[in-house]
């Protein structure tokens, strides 16, 4: 009996270490539980203007502290929603990211409020070889004539966000130059107006700009006569000296003298 008392008190250790261990791991667990929240998470790259399916998405516990801003907690509050702009894996599903309620999807889903989608038919040139992607900025530029019937070039347009690319709303993953027929942009009401009459006097052209370039631009336009008469470097004149013939010549200064004896001699 004697033998048996370590072994005894060795279980009975080994039993309150194991109730230590899981009081303790539950209690871990439901302190991580009050520091997360369950969150709507996306299973794979999705483009803007996708409409939302069950098979896209899961639920996953972020920290309180990641996620500001208002997300959905559970997937069939995101189901059959559109997004209005490109997901990665894994990436929580805001509020802010979702069209409203009923939208069907398409290039519509991703217009802000206020906003009108023209397309504006371009070449290989026009369209700045390819480079004006979805979410670029542009700036527009009518090629017509003048008062004097002058042709001209000026900005009628600046920072107008491009939405499409031909029939891609996506980004290109690989940002390389598309040669594309069309190019449809994000305008408001107004901008409408004036691109379409421009279109209609003009031909219109997209320059590129940077995505952080927010200064408004203002030019008078360029002009035949800004190409060919562009000022050139003046050269100064090499000027001779003017001699006044007015004024009489300086008299000769005299030679000196020297004396050797008692006479003089011319040095």
């Amino acid at each position: 009996m004697r033998n048996l008392r370590p072994f005894l008190m060795l279980l009975i250790s080994l039993g309150i270490g194991l109730v230590a261990m899981t009081v303790a791991a539950q209690w871990l667990r439901d302190r991580s539980l009050e520091q997360t929240q369950p969150v709507v998470v996306v299973n794979r790259n999705l483009p803007a203007g996708t409409r939302l399916e069950r098979s896209m998405l899961e639920v996953d516990r972020w920290p309180k502290d990641a996620v500001r801003s208002p997300v959905l907690a559970e997937v069939t509050q995101a189901e059959g929603r559109v997004i209005t702009s490109a997901l990665l894996r894994g990436e929580p599903l805001l509020q802010a990211r979702l069209a409203v309620p009923g939208e069907t999807g398409g290039l519509s889903a991703l217009l802000e409020d206020g906003r009108r989608a023209v397309t504006v038919k371009v070449n290989e040139i026009v369209g700045v070889a390819g480079f004006a992607l979805p979410g670029n900025f542009v700036d527009v530029m009518v090629h017509t004539t003048d008062a004097q019937n002058q042709p001209v070039s000026r900005i009628v347009l600046e920072r107008i966000r491009v939405m499409a690319v031909a029939q891609d709303a996506g980004s290109a993953q690989d940002h390389k130059p598309r040669v594309v027929n069309a190019v449809t942009l994000e305008v408001t009401p107004e901008q409408a107006e004036r691109m379409d009459l421009a279109r209609s006097v003009g031909n219109l052209s997209l320059v590129l700009r940077s995505q952080s370039d927010t200064s408004p631009v203002v030019t008078q336009g360029a002009r035949k006569r800004d190409v060919l008469l562009a000022e050139a470097p003046t050269v100064q004149p090499v000027r001779s000296p003017v001699i006044n013939r007015s004024t009489p010549p300086p008299e000769p200064q005299a030679r000196p003298e020297v004396l050797r004896g008692v006479q003089a001699s011319p040095h």
